[in-house]
């Protein structure tokens, strides 16, 4: 390995350390860790590893449509519909 020095402020190293006691590795461990999440590839120079952000999918509907209807649902908002709601209502109600 390696060996490589950088200059931080006292409170991002109060912040380094915090978060590699608790997660109970060395310092030296943690940053090595933090700087390969943040380069692409992976330690042999294989392809770029791509990140998954964790909001990936938080506004999933579970609906293919949407794109092709976005001015018919904003229009429905605009008229203060909310046309999926209503659809979804009118779903149950036909399922149960």
């Amino acid at each position: 390995m390696k060996r490589t020095t950088i200059k931080i402020d006292e409170s991002l190293d109060a912040r380094m350390r915090h978060e590699a006691a608790r997660r109970g590795m060395t310092v030296s461990e943690w940053t090595r860790e933090a700087i390969a999440a943040h380069l692409p590839g992976d330690e042999r120079g294989d392809a770029p590893v791509r990140r998954r952000f964790h909001s990936t999918g938080s506004g999933s509907s579970g609906r293919s449509d949407i794109a092709e209807r976005m001015e018919e649902l904003l229009a429905g908002l605009a008229d203060g519909r909310d046309l999926i709601a209503e659809e979804e209502t009118h779903d149950v109600r036909r399922s149960a």
